[in-house]
């Protein structure tokens, strides 16, 4: 080998975004044994949907696939959101970067196939003359289908070309991807960030004085916490609701603000926060509920009148905490102080998550909503995670109230950043061209590997 291998990764990477904070975690994972550039896709250019901006895009693109050439493998995090706003952008700017790479992988963070909506729920939809929501999740589900189809189709066509290597982050999708459309040399790993020498010392040193609002509480005070930017498909409202049944001492920390590309102009506060703080009674009044609960409720205003008016005696304000946008270092401390870490998250297709991979991989008791993103997930990480239908608070709440369960006994292979590093190695570079220190057998045989191509479509439910 005359040169240390060289790989490019073309991710989000300055964005306050998940898929910008597992580069960067793939990044100190990797840089130890090869040469490694990120390229960063500016996202000010590639949503913007003014046409002079998206030649400046497009152009934004080409420059980055002339550079591919002076690497030895290029890995494309994929978010197809963030190569542009519309699917003929982003195939074809997907297809310009996998025509330039001279071997490629790249690493799914969404299967579009299990995003859409299923046609029955769009029936559903139909019978009940919801004509609107029918429309437009027919819509979205025929773009996601023609995106992935235009995705699939490149990759299939550029495997009888030159090295392609896929990678998913569950089993489920890896068999989704070879079984059903046909794309070889394909692997499943869950996302990890943390090494575990790194969240010893994280949980070592970690205190509340970290955060000035954390300080104010009670120091016997049970915190409780949820992470990630506020989206209603997040579910938080689910934590906020069992609060209510759980003990005093009990606080809920959300960790977490709009995302940068969900901001809107004019907007005097976002409707999902607007929800939240609803949940929480917080500024209201009783009037203030019974106005909301009704549009035709009177009241004769007395002597009473002043109780009506005053704080709701169920504003969860002193134990419902909003904490704010942390940074990568933030996010592991805060995990590392709370009791328990909940993901209320509904079912929407999700493939991925990082929150649940960063708090299991802290060491962190994890509570989560039983989606199949994370009972996917929980098969990496056998008993650490514990699961309740979702929506449902009062599950939640009796769960957390109950305390962890005991401690499982470690089965199966590790998937942790050793793995991780070790399938992105084997799948960016030649044997010939590994480096010498590269994650020695052992991890090799315990990173996943691609199932035999016997299995059937039919088992794309297990």
């Amino acid at each position: 080998m005359t040169h240390r291998p060289r790989l490019a990764i073309i991710s989000t990477y300055d964005e306050l975004c998940g898929i910008a904070g597992y580069t960067r975690a793939l990044e100190q994972q990797l840089r130890p044994r090869m040469d490694l550039q990120v390229f960063d896709l500016d996202q000010y250019l590639l949503r913007n949907t003014h046409p002079n901006v998206q030649r400046l895009a497009d152009a934004h693109i080409q420059e980055i696939a002339l550079r591919l050439k002076e690497f030895d493998s290029v890995n494309l995090q994929l978010e197809h959101g963030t190569l542009g706003r519309t699917m003929p952008q982003i195939v074809r700017r997907f297809r310009i970067l996998a025509r330039a790479a001279p071997a490629l992988s790249v690493t799914f963070h969404t299967i579009l196939d299990e995003s859409a909506m299923p046609p029955q729920q769009i029936w559903q939809q139909l019978t009940r003359l919801k004509l609107g929501a029918a429309t437009n999740g027919a819509l979205d589900s025929i773009r996601s289908r023609l995106l992935a189809h235009g995705i699939y189709s490149e990759l299939r066509r550029q495997q009888r070309r030159k090295p392609v290597h896929v990678i998913t982050h569950t089993r489920r999708d890896m068999r989704l991807l070879r079984d059903v459309h046909r794309l070889a040399d394909v692997h499943h790993h869950p996302l990890a960030f943390v090494p575990p020498e790194a969240a010893a010392a994280i949980r070592a040193t970690a205190t509340r004085e970290a955060f000035p609002m954390m300080k104010r509480l009670p120091p016997e005070a049970k915190l409780i916490g949820t992470f990630g930017f506020l989206s209603p498909y997040k579910g938080f409202e689910t934590a906020v609701e069992a609060l209510r049944y759980l003990p005093e001492d009990h606080h809920l920390l959300v960790f977490g603000g709009i995302h940068p590309q969900a901001i809107a102009r004019n907007q005097p506060r976002d409707g999902y926060i607007t929800k939240l703080l609803a949940q929480g009674r917080i500024g209201q009044s009783v009037i203030d509920t019974l106005r909301d609960g009704s549009a035709s409720t009177s009241l004769a205003l007395d002597g009473s009148a002043a109780q009506l008016l005053a704080r709701h005696p169920q504003d969860l304000h002193d134990r419902l905490h909003f904490m704010g946008v942390l940074d990568d270092a933030q996010f592991m401390t805060a995990m590392a102080l709370c009791d328990t870490v909940v993901l209320p998250y509904l079912e929407v297709g999700q493939s991925s998550s990082g929150p649940i991979a960063m708090a299991v991989e802290m060491g962190c008791r994890v509570i989560a909503s039983r989606t199949r993103a994370f009972l996917q997930f929980s098969r990496y990480h056998p008993g650490r995670v514990e699961f309740f239908d979702i929506g449902n608070f009062a599950e939640l709440a009796r769960r957390i109230e109950a305390g962890p369960p005991p401690p499982a006994e470690p089965r199966g292979p590790r998937h942790d950043t050793n793995s991780n590093a070790a399938l992105y190695l084997r799948v960016s570079l030649p044997p010939g061209m590994l480096p010498p220190d590269a994650p020695g057998q052992e991890a090799e045989q315990e990173a996943p590997q691609p199932l035999s191509s016997a299995a059937q479509p039919a088992e794309l439910l297990g």
